[in-house]
């Protein structure tokens, strides 16, 4: 899950451009799709991964979107409690932990700020979704292995950042502040169903590292679609919920969709 944090810590850290003024909306509605055909409905969620845990976003139409699927799908199921936290010493995971120092002080500096703002990812949507779901007996399941996610950690390049190019303003705030603004508006921007903010922040990514981009949106979007794909053919209702990122840009989990031939409405 600490993922789409770490893309935000590497968008912020590109050469900014100005943001656009989010909409306000009144009512917190996070955003909302669906595909089916006869027999089968998949909702698609886009969730934030560390909330400051203020706000009732688990209402309305996610809820009851949530309410009426048999199943909940999440991006991966991280262990919970004493597992979580020695996830290092365990004989299975400790070869895969090994990501590049680089990347691991990406990983804290997102983190932090996210804390700095009051955000935690047990207040986070998937883990809000999780214990609702096990406490109603429904089946949870992973689009991918948390093996097959730190594996992916482990290949981010080793350069994640860059130096300005000439003529590029110099940041005039600090990597830390800079992020900490920017979860503060990612944040805001999901809770109203904001897409563009998202956009702007998988661009700023995808120009800063390529490869990056490609590895933790693009690829992984491509398989979670064809996964969506081959559930459709299985009868049932299921609420997938993913890091909003994947539902934004050029090469979201809704664009791939499309390109398969599965249209999606937005239901919120």
């Amino acid at each position: 899950m600490v993922n789409f944090l770490v893309a935000a810590a590497l968008a912020a850290a590109s050469p900014q451009v100005a943001p656009e003024p989010i909409v306000a909306i009144s009512e917190v509605r996070p955003a909302l799709f669906a595909v089916s055909d006869a027999d089968t409905t998949i909702y698609i969620f886009g969730t934030f991964h560390a909330l400051d845990g203020q706000t009732d976003w688990f209402k309305s139409s996610v809820r009851g979107a949530f309410e009426s699927s048999n199943e909940l799908v999440l991006e991966t199921l991280v262990p919970e409690g004493p597992d979580r936290a020695q996830l290092s010493s365990m004989p299975r995971y400790r070869g895969l932990m090994t990501p590049s120092a680089s990347f691991l002080a990406t990983t804290r500096m997102a983190i932090n700020a996210g804390r700095s703002q009051g955000m935690q990812v047990d207040n986070g949507a998937d883990m809000v979704l999780r214990h609702a779901a096990e406490a109603e007996g429904k089946g949870v399941a992973g689009l991918e292995t948390l093996e097959s996610q730190l594996n992916m950690f482990t290949k981010m390049p080793s350069a994640l950042t860059r130096e300005p190019k000439p003529g590029e303003p110099i940041p005039e705030t600090s990597p830390m502040d800079s992020l900490s603004k920017a979860m503060t508006e990612m944040q805001t921007a999901w809770k109203h169903g904001d897409q563009s903010v998202f956009v702007r922040m998988l661009g700023q990514l995808d120009a800063n590292s390529p490869a990056t981009y490609r590895m933790m949106f693009t690829e992984r979007n491509a398989r979670w679609a064809d996964w969506i794909r081959a559930r459709l053919q299985t009868p049932g209702t299921v609420f997938v919920a993913v890091g909003a990122g994947h539902l934004a840009g050029k090469d979201s989990l809704l664009v791939q969709l499309a390109q398969r031939g599965i249209p999606s409405q937005r239901i919120n």
